[in-house]
């Protein structure tokens, strides 16, 4: 078995680590600019395979004549997908024996894109999964092979589901690439009128606002968090919010602060936020209790806007 594996972000490694042993060849995005420094830092990926000794390839884009004749001379079975970044073209796609395989962050056709985890959480799902899919032209449209799913509480982060399903991603590498190796699987289309589409998040989106009810902010807070990170426009400043929970049956003003036996609790409609660890602006992260020992706060300040 021959696979050349497609990777870019954290959730493509436990994948390629379960199938490193019949990989010929990575293809990870080029080396980016990343952090205060602005320092060249290769991708996840990139990192994985070289500590698996693999060969990388690392196209600016992997559509071109060039790029086609390597992976043509890889002679493989499989390409494997998964978290890559880019869109294959057609002519990628129709060169290994048995097409392109993706591995998918959600219970297709549902949030087809490229935030399906975060999409999924903002909008209250309380389940998800990963969908091992034959690719084709469209974005997440081609045919189911196989789904696990994974229940949710509704107090995860999108970093802790992110982790969840990225191993659960490995488990499917390992148990069905044998199998589509062999050409011993089935396929089900979609139903593309229940599709639903994860949009690339913007910054912007990861704000709580006063106009929010109260699952609305927590889900968005949620969902965004570690990354780009849910935040409030408050009288401090920015805040960066790294651990809420939410509060019922509140009194107060949405967006105001409220303060009750030593906790920090801002209303919302319907109830409350309880800030319990978070950073100000060019400050280290705090706990609410630590905070509330130096801080100046009274009842009614704005903490959302």
């Amino acid at each position: 078995m021959r696979i050349v594996y497609f990777g870019t972000a954290d959730f493509a490694v436990p994948a390629l680590r379960a199938v490193s042993e019949h990989v010929t060849l990575v293809v990870s995005q080029p080396d980016r600019p990343k952090g205060r420094g602005l320092k060249m830092q290769a991708s996840p990926v990139k990192e994985a395979a070289m500590d698996l000794g693999s060969r990388v390839e690392t196209p600016e884009k992997s559509r071109t004549v060039e790029f086609r004749d390597v992976l043509e001379a890889e002679n493989a079975d499989i390409f494997l997908v998964a978290a890559y970044g880019q869109i294959l073209s057609q002519a990628v796609l129709d060169i290994p024996r048995r097409g392109c395989i993706n591995l998918h962050g959600s219970i297709l056709p549902k949030w087809r894109g490229a935030a399906p985890i975060q999409r999924g959480i903002e909008a209250g799902d309380t389940e998800t999964g990963v969908t091992l899919m034959q690719m084709d032209r469209g974005m997440d449209t081609g045919d189911m092979i196989a789904i696990e799913r994974i229940q949710m509480s509704g107090d995860e982060t999108a970093g802790e589901v992110y982790g969840a399903l990225s191993n659960l991603a490995g488990e499917m590498a390992r148990a069905w690439m044998p199998k589509i190796a062999a050409g011993d699987y089935e396929r089900t289309p979609q139903d593309h009128d229940l599709a639903t589409m994860a949009p690339k998040v913007e910054k912007t989106e990861a704000e709580l606002t006063a106009d929010l009810d109260l699952n609305t902010a927590y889900n968005r807070f949620r969902a965004f968090t570690p990354a780009p990170g849910a935040y409030v426009v408050s009288e401090l400043g920015q805040i960066k919010l790294h651990k809420i929970r939410p509060i019922q049956a509140v009194l107060g003003e949405p967006g105001t602060l409220v303060i009750s036996e030593g906790e920090m609790i801002v209303a919302v409609k319907g109830g409350g936020l309880r800030f319990e660890e978070f950073q100000l602006e060019g400050r280290k992260r705090v706990l609410a209790s630590e905070f509330l020992n130096g801080a100046r706060l009274s009842p009614g300040m704005r903490f959302l806007r």
